[in-house]
């Protein structure tokens, strides 16, 4: 589809050769750099005579998603492709205008000239263009054009120039003075409006609008909030849940059982919503004391949102609710969803409101009082660092202490029982 050959004859000089072969084409990371499944840039190489050069389009694919020389298998492809055939005939438009000048054909200053006309585009207009080709699920893309709102409405970001360690301080003190829903947006809000932008900033950089990432010097500075306060639900609550019995085909019901199967199994909204029970394997394993043979379905996926790695076992709640449904998952838009389970919370008289994600912290929590190491928690979750799992610690420590009280209670009453009998 891009690639391209033309052959050139200068005919200025014996130090010019003549049929000069030049081609041009579309590669994938000529660096070999990107890890495997990780995006890596699309480059245009125009080879001069055998040698090789090379100019950055701009846009990132992983290498499955490059074949026949297009994007494939990308929500965006077409878009990108569009970018891509713009861009390269940009480029073979002014390798064209120096072999009919007769000029040197000048690679670096053809990469300078395309970049400077991208970058008459503001910073704004940049963010929503790449939003829109971002290989992200739908619900992620949502949080960053709310981002892009936020940089908007702040407005002192609008120009590249404006990018600096300064304005992100004060960007970050203006959102904290917005009001939210309820009150004021929390610490991790803030804290996740840093997160998108830097990812957003960091491409600017490998597309060579910004020299450098101010984030770079910003590191620490933002933090996520107080992870000590994770909500979640207590046993008796997630027993209520369970026992919760709505009318037979509401919507209602569904909303039951799909938080059910995520509060055992802690898969998060949109990798529940996209559950395939193909792809998880099936074994037969003996039980060790009552020697019955049980069905295990196991896998070893990737996560929608992030692409980590994660590991799951289905229990039994989790398989009953698939059962009930054919081994399939009931499918639910995720603004019903929540908005069911705030009545369902209310109709039972659990205090904390209910949401999606309070099924994968109530999940975590519940592993860890049940013995599972924060090791194996994370890679439950699907976590890409331990740390983020280590937000649980002070529900492990609750547990750690209520086992603390018991041995306490057991030793006080040994000792009461020992004076009884010397009172005897």
């Amino acid at each position: 589809m891009f690639p391209h050959c033309f052959l050139c004859d200068f005919g200025v000089g014996k130090q010019k050769k003549l049929n000069e072969m030049i081609t041009t084409a579309i590669v994938f990371d000529h660096r070999g750099r990107t890890k495997k499944g990780a995006e890596g840039p699309l480059e245009v190489r125009v080879t001069i005579d055998r040698k090789p050069y090379y100019i950055n389009t701009g846009v990132r694919v992983c290498e499955r998603q490059w074949q026949f020389d297009k994007v494939v298998r990308h929500p965006q492809a077409d878009k990108l492709n569009e970018r891509l055939g713009i861009m390269l005939g940009r480029i073979m438009a002014k390798v064209n205008d120096c072999l009919s000048s007769g000029k040197k054909i000048d690679v670096a200053k053809i990469r300078r000239e395309i970049w400077e006309t991208a970058s008459e585009k503001t910073l704004i207009e940049w963010l929503k263009n790449e939003i829109a080709i971002l290989n992200v699920a739908d619900g992620t893309r949502k949080h960053y054009k709310t981002l892009v709102k936020r940089v908007q409405d702040y407005g002192g970001m609008s120009s590249w120039q404006d990018v600096t360690v300064e304005n992100i301080y004060k960007w970050d003190a203006w959102l904290h003075s917005l009001e939210g829903n309820n009150g004021k947006i929390t610490q991790s809000g803030v804290w996740n409006y840093h997160r998108y932008l830097k990812c957003l900033l960091n491409r600017a950089v490998r597309c060579g609008k910004l020299a450098s990432n101010p984030y770079m010097l910003l590191k620490g500075e933002f933090s996520r909030g107080d992870s000590e306060n994770t909500e979640y639900l207590t046993e008796d609550e997630m027993r209520k849940i369970q026992e919760f019995s709505p009318t037979p085909g509401t919507w209602m019901e569904k909303v039951r059982d799909l938080f059910v199967f995520q509060m055992f199994t802690g898969l998060a909204y949109s990798d529940a919503q996209a559950f395939d029970i193909g792809k998880y394997k099936c074994a037969n394993v003996r039980d060790k004391i009552t020697g019955e043979i049980t069905k295990q379905w196991r896998i070893i996926g990737n996560r929608i949102k992030t692409g980590e790695p994660y590991v799951n076992q289905l229990l039994p709640p989790a398989v009953e609710v698939l059962e009930k449904y054919g081994m399939h998952v009931p499918q639910i838009v995720n603004a019903v969803y929540n908005r069911e389970l705030k009545t369902i919370g209310k109709a039972l008289g659990i205090t904390t409101p209910l949401h999606s994600h309070l099924a994968r912290h109530t999940f975590a929590t519940w592993m860890l009082k049940n013995g599972a190491k924060f090791e194996n928690v994370s890679k439950m979750l699907g976590h890409s660092n331990i740390r983020t799992t280590q937000r649980y610690a002070k529900v492990l420590a609750e547990s750690v202490h209520e086992d603390f009280e018991r041995v306490a209670m057991t030793l006080q009453q040994t000792k009461q029982n020992k004076n009884k009998t010397k009172q005897k």
